[in-house]
């Protein structure tokens, strides 16, 4: 499939908040609970700035959002930081989109002084694909932490080293 002509920013907008909202239900991946958070990280950026911890990239099409990275350095950390959210509108899955967003958001990483990026996810079945998706775009796991979001629920953490960019 063809990528559809996408415009990348890191600005947020108050428009992002329901565009988020939209985005991450329409995967079918994540409980009402999680896609508040996904929200909530977007009003916290709008009110207080990406200062405070949260960044984005977002990927438009046709003046509209359909995926979206959130990132930020980990606290203690000097160069260290977290991809806390990825993720693509259901209807444009599977056309390059994600990986442009992660490649995007790494080179921000990296010019922001990064050095290496962890995503945690979880070991369903759902989310094979993911993990997938990960170890294609040269993540590695570092850890599995066993029964960590519930039983049978583990936890993989990936890691990449991005002072190669």
């Amino acid at each position: 499939m063809k990528q559809p002509e996408i415009r990348f920013r890191e600005i947020v907008t108050n428009q992002d908040i329901e565009f988020v909202r939209e985005i991450v239900n329409s995967t079918g991946f994540f409980h009402d609970y999680e896609i508040n958070i996904a929200v909530e990280l977007v009003e916290e950026t709008i009110i207080k700035g990406s200062e405070e911890g949260y960044r984005f990239v977002f990927a438009d099409y046709k003046d509209k959002p359909i995926g979206y990275c959130c990132y930020g350095l980990i606290p203690c950390t000097k160069s260290s930081y977290d991809l806390y959210w990825i993720a693509v509108h259901n209807n444009y899955r599977g056309k390059g989109i994600g990986k442009a967003l992660l490649n995007k958001t790494e080179l921000a990483i990296k010019k922001l002084g990064g050095t290496a990026i962890f995503i945690e996810t979880s070991s369903k079945e759902l989310y094979k694909p993911t993990r997938q998706f990960y170890l294609n775009t040269g993540y590695v796991t570092e850890v599995v932490i066993k029964d960590f979001y519930d039983a049978g629920d583990d936890k993989y953490l990936f890691s990449k080293r991005i002072n190669e960019l």
